[in-house]
């Protein structure tokens, strides 16, 4: 089964328990203190892409919409109809070109294989301009995840990636204010590109 089968499948089946059916907390809080309304924006793995819903009513117009499966994307253009249908890419993002001022991570991460953190890494690197910025989620444990997806990992575990030459890291830390069942299970972290 191939990636993107894998992950049309959990949609149509409704295996979707990622799905919080808002945006997260943690990054309304970091949308909500964004000075540049025009900045353009791209949110891989989107899923249902509630970030995406959140910047686009308050404003941000330059949204893009990245996921491998198209059930999310039709999900996302159902309930925000005036959301641009140019701005919702169905691709592989390891195949996507563009550059951004922002990217929001939010499950993408851990959904992708273990082996792909590395090309994650420089790929964020390539798409975003210098002085752009990787902010967004991780969900870590105690213990690395025996198998995934979910490919949970541990704090120190997702550390390794995000702090190297790439990027330099402004946040790192324990979410604030994450919903009830991630508490203080949630890294919140904000990376500018060099």
């Amino acid at each position: 089964m191939s990636n993107k089968d894998f992950w049309q499948n959990r949609w149509e089946n409704n295996q979707t328990g990622w799905d919080l059916g808002c945006a997260a907390p943690p990054i309304a809080a970091y949308i909500d203190k964004l000075p540049d309304k025009n900045i353009k924006i791209l949110i891989p793995g989107a899923g249902n892409a509630y970030e995406a819903e959140y910047l686009y009513k308050h404003g941000f117009k330059n949204v893009f919409v990245l996921d491998i499966t198209l059930k999310p994307l039709k999900n996302l253009a159902l309930r925000v109809p005036e959301f641009p249908k140019g701005n919702l890419l169905n691709k592989n993002f390891f195949e996507h070109t563009g550059k951004y001022d922002l990217i929001i991570e939010q499950t993408f991460f851990i959904a992708i294989d273990p082996e792909m953190r590395n090309s994650y890494i420089n790929k964020m690197h390539e798409l975003l301009i210098p002085g752009g910025v990787l902010a967004g989620l991780l969900i870590f444990d105690s213990e690395p995840a025996a198998e995934g997806p979910p490919f949970i990992d541990t704090f120190e575990g997702f550390r390794k990636y995000f702090y190297n030459d790439k990027f330099e890291v402004k946040k790192f830390e324990i979410a604030e204010n994450s919903i009830t069942p991630r508490a203080g299970r949630e890294i919140f972290m904000e990376l500018v590109n060099h």
